[in-house]
Parts: C-alpha cells; structure tokens; sequence
C-alpha cells in the first residue's frame, strides 16, 4: 500500500517555486490561453452543427484547408520531438539528454493539439474512431495514419509516466517503440499526399522521405523555442549541462534546415523544368504568384535561410539568438505546412481540357471560424505547455 500511494505521490505536481509576480504572470498566461482555446473549441463546435460549407472556406475543390496545414504542423513537430528526445534518452547521447523529459512532454502537447484541430476538420468526427476500429482497411494510408498516431501517443505518454516514476528501462523501451511507430506513421502521412496521382504538386516518392528531415528540423526548433521560454517563464538561469545540450541541438537544427533547404531547391528545379503539368502552375504560384510571400518571405527566409544563418552566425554559442532563430523557424515552418497543403490543391484537375467556365486555377480563403479554429489549436498547445510547467516543475529531476 505504501509503495502504491508512493508512487501515486511521485508523479503528482509539486510546487514550482515562483515568484508573487512571477506566479501572478503565469496564472494570467495561463488564463488568456485559456480562454482563447475555449473560443476556438466553441468556433470548431458550431462549424461541426452549422455544416462546414457555411462556415469553412473549403469547397468540393479545395477540400483541404488551414486546419489541415495546423494538423500537419502539430503532429510533425510532435514526430521531430520524439526524435530528439530519443537521441539522448534512447541512444544514449549525452548533450541530448537534459532536454528528454520537456521533448517528451511537449511531443503529447503537439499531437493532442493536431488531434484537437483535426477533430473539427471532419465534418462527422465521432465517426472516425468507430470506423478505425470496425472499417479497417490495410490499403488506406488515412486508416493507417489514425492507428499508427495512436498507438504513438499511448506508447508516448507511457514513456512519459515511466520517466516521472524514474522507471529509465521501461521509459526507454517506450521511447524507443514511440520513435519507430513516429517515424513510420510520419512517413505515412508524407505518402498520403506522395502517393495521391490526381495532385501533382504533392505527387512523388520523396515526400514520405521530406517529411521525416523537416520533421527533425521542426522537433530541433519547437524544444529550442519552449525550453527558453519555459526558464524565462520560471525565472531560472540555463546552467551550462543545459546550455551545450541546447548548443547541440541548435547545431543540429541548422544542420536540417539545411538538408531542408536542399530539398525545396530541388522540388523547385523539378517543378519548372519542362513546364510538367500540374507542377508547373503550382510552384509558379509560389516563385511569383499569389503565394510570392508566404514562399520567399515565410517559408525560404523566416522558416529556412534567417535561422540557418542565425545559428551559423554565432556558431550556436548565444542562446537568445538561438532563441530568435526559433521563433523565426515556428513561423516559418508553419508557412511551409499551410502552403504544400493549400497549393497543391490549387491547379484544377481539367484545367488544361478548354472546359468552358472551368477555371484556371482555384481560390482559397480561410474564413473566420476557421482562423478561430486554428488559433483556439495553438492556444490550447500552449495552454498544455504551461500547465507542464507548473505541474512538472519544468521536467528537471534536480531543483532550481
């Protein structure tokens, strides 16, 4: 009896040791994130009563909108979190290891909050479950991406418990099945639009492999982005075990954006040599289109090129530029999901057929509730965050 109310107690939140103003600014935080996740629930929740072609902007042609580019940034970030904290706490690499517990944790935020956006994205939501369970079918990536995420997040938040309950063999064995079932439902995911022949822009075997890199790069970046601001959030100062294994990952960061940035050279040299069909109009929209500035200013710039060379710059000593370069990647990269999902929807399917009143290329607009969506997506990530902070007293097991 003792050793079970003992182990109860030992994952139970202590206290986190703040500041009168400190704890007044966290409460607030957490309040406002609060309230901002209950408007986009309750903007999802009418979008799902009032039927998505009143209130969402997607169409019978664009079927696919904001909330799915959010669902994709999630659950990869949450898959390039479980690669980072396996380097150090499943394979053992010690400048990786001060960062496992907070990568861990933060790896579940991100896929709950994916689960969350892409909830009010099905118009039928609770019929996905059922039909995962009783409909299967081994020849739908779809059905495989909702089995393999799932049993990804069980596998996760048991790693999670085990760490907390310094239960490191078990911790490890979970974390080590998280990163295979994450990585091959992460390449599942890059095959549901790799291996879609009716989009070419998404169209290719290389897709599965790019969303494995960027999601490394995008795991590097979201726990150089929260770790700093959970110790600023905390009011501690990064001692210097933390400091290299934030080094490291910095390094590594730059080292996938640059293998990233490879990759978009290339899709770009593919999609206007030849003027291939479906390619072509697509990444014109990107190169000089509509799409000019969420191309070159948000994705190359503020999600690629500003970071890689922040990092470079200072050789990845000064942690607030690091943390700058965060900031500038999160953005960026959010950039990235929003335009390979949008765009490559964009090009009609009988475009060059001459039908008449059939357009050349099709529009999207997110409308309100769908931004509200998405932005309540966000808040409740954030809102997670924080309480993981409180409650887990920053994932260190030695006080500040």
């Amino acid at each position: 009896m003792n050793v079970t109310i003992n182990t109860v107690l030992s994952i139970l939140p202590k206290s986190g040791g703040l500041t009168v103003e400190r704890e007044k600014f966290f409460n607030i935080s957490i309040a406002v994130l609060a309230a901002l996740s209950l408007v986009g629930i309750f903007s999802g929740v009418y979008a799902l009563w009032a039927g998505h072609e009143h209130t969402f902007g997607v169409s019978r042609e664009i079927p696919w909108g904001i909330l799915i580019a959010a669902y994709v940034f999630f659950v990869v970030t949450s898959t390039g979190l479980c690669i980072v904290s396996s380097i150090g706490h499943v394979f053992g690499f010690e400048n990786f290891a001060p960062i496992a517990k907070r990568a861990v944790f933060l790896s579940i935020v991100t896929i709950i909050s994916g689960f969350l956006v892409i909830a009010f994205e099905i118009e039928n939501t609770w019929r996905m479950p059922i039909a995962n369970v009783i409909g299967f079918n081994l020849t739908s990536n779809i059905w495989w991406m909702g089995t393999l995420y799932g049993l990804y997040l069980v596998f996760m938040v048991i790693e999670f418990v085990m760490l907390q309950l310094d239960n490191h063999k078990l911790a490890t064995a979970c974390g080590l099945a998280g990163l295979l079932t994450g990585v091959v439902a992460h390449s599942n995911l890059g095959a549901v639009f790799g291996l879609l022949n009716g989009r070419e822009f998404w169209h290719g075997p290389y897709m599965p492999i790019y969303f494995i890199v960027s999601a490394a790069m995008s795991g590097c970046v979201a726990i150089l982005f929260f770790t700093y601001l959970a110790y600023r959030f905390n009011g501690w100062a990064i001692d210097d075990k933390l400091k290299t294994s934030l080094q490291s990952v910095g390094k590594l960061a730059a080292l996938m954006m640059a293998v990233v940035l490879f990759f978009t050279t290339w899709k770009m040299i593919a999609g206007v040599t030849g003027n291939p069909p479906g390619k072509y109009e697509a990444m014109a929209y990107l190169l000089h289109g509509p799409y000019t500035v969420n191309f070159w200013i948000g994705e190359i710039t503020l999600g690629l090129v500003l970071p890689f060379f922040l990092i470079l710059c200072v050789r990845a000593e000064s942690l607030r530029v690091i943390f700058i370069a965060s900031v500038a990647g999160m953005i960026g990269i959010f950039f990235m999901r929003y335009d390979l999902v949008v765009v490559g929807q964009l090009v009609p399917h009988f475009a060059d057929m001459g039908l008449v009143d059939y357009p050349e290329m099709f529009s999207y607009t997110p409308s309100c509730l769908e931004a509200l969506t998405t932005m309540g997506g966000f808040a409740f990530c954030g809102l997670l965050f924080l309480l993981g902070e409180k409650y887990f007293r920053g994932h260190v097991s030695s006080g500040h």
